[in-house]
């Protein structure tokens, strides 16, 4: 639905107990994003979450939905959200050490299949996606 509308899902979280779950969405869009896109899709996802919820569907239930552009430091997910942002530099925590060292912050040289390669003290580190707990771009401002 928000593919729909003109906008790329970038990510999704759900956070705290059921009866004040947030349910936060980060939109993104070529042009990039203002309040009336994220308006529009607030109005459109909500307008689904009554209905699911109407219908008993329990994992719609949500007290506050919020909808806004994943920012300039946006969390990066997936293979292909790096892969968008080869040449950037980027922030990257481990669930486990590598050599060592469970926080990097470097250039992402590549990203495909399941693996990132981030360029860290002119050292490259090839890291599994599944072993990024969180990653982040670090723009320079």
């Amino acid at each position: 639905m928000i593919e729909d509308l003109g906008y790329e899902l970038w990510h999704l979280e759900r956070v705290g107990p059921a009866a004040e779950r947030i349910l936060r969405l980060y939109i993104d869009a070529p042009e990039g994003v203002t309040v009336d896109d994220c308006e529009a899709v607030s109005h459109e996802v909500s307008s689904l979450l009554d209905v699911e919820q109407a219908q008993g569907n329990r994992a719609a239930d949500y007290g506050r939905l919020e909808v806004s552009s994943p920012g300039l430091d946006r969390p990066l997910m997936t293979v292909a959200h790096f892969a968008r942002f080869v040449g950037e530099s980027a922030q990257v925590t481990l669930y486990a050490p590598v050599e060592g060292r469970r926080r990097l912050q470097g250039v992402i040289r590549d990203a495909t299949d399941e693996t990132v390669e981030l360029e860290v003290d002119g050292r490259i580190f090839s890291l599994a996606i599944t072993d990024v707990a969180k990653a982040r771009l670090d723009p320079e401002i």
